[in-house]
């Protein structure tokens, strides 16, 4: 069964990646290991899906691992980025929360594919190449985490065990890439709209 494809509106899906070569085997890469795992997934099968020869790929990158390595790094600097952007646009606790929650589960649900790779693919990379992006994994629990502590000390949230919290918004979150499928009947805006209800009603923010 052929992987649904992401609805992030992207005119031209992945961009920053050149050249135009290295760009077509990344995204092919991409729903090779969404739809088959990282682990059934073959340097052939990516290559055949963006129409080249084995041994195009290996010009571009010298490894399969590479090829994940790169798609995870730009996929969690993306997810940070979603994150920090709706944090830092102001109002109360309750606001960004709701903000930071409903954008991050619209970039989990628009680019579904890319997410369930960078979210559950990390235990494929190597050690060097994990420490990277589980570094940026904590950068953005450290955002919703900073969000949390700040309603409780305003007396906005009724959160006793912030990390424990902010692990369970991070879960909730990032499991949407599992489970969300185009043919469904929500779109990934009203998942987001529902998802940043529910953690509202979770963390007990008043007013």
């Amino acid at each position: 069964m052929t992987a649904a494809k992401d609805t992030s509106g992207e005119s031209v899906p992945w961009g920053e990646v050149e050249p135009e070569a290295a760009r077509k085997l990344l995204v092919a890469a991409v729903e090779a290991f969404a739809e088959r795992g990282y682990h059934a997934t073959t340097t052939r099968d990516i290559a055949g899906r963006a129409g080249m020869s084995p041994a195009a790929l290996y010009i571009h990158y010298k490894t399969k691992e590479e090829l994940l390595h790169r798609i995870s790094r730009i996929g969690h600097t993306r997810a940070l980025e979603v994150l920090e952007t709706a944090s830092g646009r102001g109002g109360t606790p309750g606001e960004r929360l709701a903000e930071a929650v409903g954008s991050f589960v619209r970039w989990h649900a628009g680019r579904h594919d890319t997410a369930r790779v960078v979210q559950y693919e990390l235990d494929a990379l190597s050690p060097e190449h994990r420490v990277e992006i589980v570094e940026l994994r904590r950068r953005s629990d450290a955002v919703v985490r900073g969000i949390l502590r700040e309603g409780v000390e305003s007396g906005e949230f009724d959160v006793p065990d912030v990390p424990g919290t902010t692990l369970a918004v991070m879960s909730l979150c990032i499991d949407v890439a599992r489970w969300f499928n185009t043919r469904g009947t929500r779109t990934p805006e009203e998942v987001g709209a529902l998802y940043a209800d529910l953690v509202l009603r979770m963390v007990s923010a008043r007013g």
